[in-house]
């Protein structure tokens, strides 16, 4: 896995486990680099404090565009992938809106259902698409 990939990866398990804790990501993100076990790469920080920063914005998003689906109904996992790749996506213009989707569609399909992978690609192809009309 790349860098970036681990980055990717460690945002997704800070983000979910704020969820869980119904805590700031902030504030968890804070104590992981304070214990750095494991380091926290600066990639990893861009995307847990552009999530929070953007959480609302983005959490409208899922919610307009994931047709049959409300937040609450879907996997948390899910809902994390899908913040961080979304951050991404429309906020991180320096990489790759395709590696962006690959990547975390490949994260889908290693800690989710069968069906996520599908849903997250289906939902970040849709910003992609109307990334020129969204107002951010």
């Amino acid at each position: 896995m790349s860098a970036r990939g681990k980055a990717r990866k460690r945002a997704l398990d800070i983000l979910f486990e704020a969820e869980l804790r119904g805590e700031d990501p902030l504030k968890i993100l804070a104590e992981r680099v304070e214990r750095q076990e494991p380091p926290v790469n600066e990639y990893t920080s861009t995307i847990v404090e552009g999530v929070a920063r953007h959480h609302a914005r983005i959490d409208e998003l899922i919610t307009t565009y994931a047709e049959g689906w409300t937040l609450d109904r879907m996997p948390a996992v899910d809902r994390n992938l899908l913040r961080g790749g979304t951050y991404e996506l429309l906020w991180i213009p320096d990489v790759p809106e395709g590696v962006v989707i690959s990547e975390w569609v490949h994260l889908a399909g290693e800690l989710s259902t069968d069906e996520s992978p599908q849903f997250v690609n289906g939902l970040l192809a849709r910003f992609k698409q109307l990334k020129p009309s969204l107002t951010l």
